[in-house]
């Protein structure tokens, strides 16, 4: 079953210090965004791609998240427009500066991957990768092992609308699905509209994404993705039942895309989407929750932060040579030493 209904109820119940806390959160995300682009543009680093405009559904998502590591807590199969729901969990918004400079003290990757490319696993977040979409054929394997351990920990896996196209999509819903088998995935598919520059129209048969769910026996849904209220209902009943059922769960929600696809297809402004963050901000205003001022006070507190940090970052050194095999490899061998444990266990008996 997809529906698209919005829950006045619900959203009205939130209170005015969470809504003033993802307002907060969805500022320091654009700044963040818009400084990551600046220091594109000026040559601190090689490549952007980001979320701007999809600030309302991340910064949410990362809110509700059951943060941990291990399969007790919630994995995180995120892609490259996810800093609204690091930075929710609690990221330092200057790694993302120092990930993009391509520097040593770049915590994701020592300053050896894309911008964007996050991943932190003391909070199960899993490696954010380039090639579109495999995140959604590596989610049941965390599903899968969450399962077999109980408790309430999920997976949730997110992309856009234009890699659903990639069998990896199609996968996920297989493997999640399977009767008797069901996995505890919520997949999410945040819907801009838009691939690097092709438009949904034309290249979609289905009327919602979300409808494919309905083959597999899916629970489905649609949400407006640039209302921060109605994305926190959604999202905690979707979680709930995920949770709850241990069967998977597809939502989509549909979000705007204000600086394009990324900078190989220019990070430039556009006039036409839907801005998520003026919109919520217009309803705290209207609520007498937050003034016009006290956000221009905001956003003017993060942007000079972030360029103070900027301007420390390009400071930093770049990755030594013989670091090269960093973050390549495990510096554990998990299997392996459960393995040999077990067999030593069985050897003293």
């Amino acid at each position: 079953m997809t529906t698209t209904a919005h829950d006045p109820a619900a959203a009205s119940a939130l209170a005015p210090e969470l809504l003033l806390r993802i307002h907060d959160l969805m500022v320091k995300t654009r700044v963040l965004e818009e400084r990551l682009i600046t220091m594109y543009k000026q040559g601190d680093g090689y490549f952007w791609i980001g979320g701007p405009g999809e600030e309302a559904f991340n910064v949410v998502l990362g809110l509700l998240t059951h943060k941990g590591r291990g399969p007790a807590y919630d994995y995180l199969h995120l892609h490259y427009r996810s800093a609204g729901t690091l930075l929710a969990l609690g990221a330092n918004p200057v790694d993302f500066l120092r990930q993009m400079k391509n520097i040593a003290s770049d915590p994701f990757s020592g300053g050896r991957n894309f911008a964007g490319h996050s991943v932190i696993p003391e909070w199960n977040v899993v490696p954010i990768t380039s090639p579109i979409e495999v995140q959604y054929s590596i989610a049941p394997g965390t599903a899968l092992a969450q399962k077999r351990s109980g408790g309430k920990g999920i997976t949730i896996v997110q992309g856009g609308d234009a890699g659903t196209a990639e069998g990896d999509f199609a996968t996920c819903l297989v493997w999640s699905s399977r009767r008797g088998q069901e996995l505890p995935v919520l997949m999410i598919v945040t819907n801009n509209h838009f691939g690097i520059s092709t438009p949904f129209e034309g290249q979609h048969g289905e009327t919602y994404i979300a409808d494919r769910g309905k083959a597999f026996g899916m629970r489905t849904e649609v949400i407006d993705g640039n209302d921060p209220e109605n994305v926190y209902a959604a999202l905690s009943r979707a979680m709930d039942y995920v949770r709850t059922e241990k069967k998977p769960f597809l939502m989509e929600a549909m979000v705007s895309r204000l600086y394009g696809h990324s900078s190989a297809s220019g990070a430039n402004y556009n006039a036409g989407e839907a801005d998520c963050l003026t919109r919520f901000e217009a309803k705290l205003q209207a609520r007498g929750l937050i003034t016009a001022e006290a956000c221009e006070q905001l956003r003017a507190k993060y942007t000079q932060e972030l360029l103070e940090a900027s301007k420390r970052v390009r400071e930093e050194l770049p990755p030594e040579p013989e670091t090269i095999w960093n973050h390549i490899f495990a510096d554990t061998d998990h299997v392996g030493d459960a393995a040999r444990g077990a067999a030593k266990s069985e050897g003293d008996r």
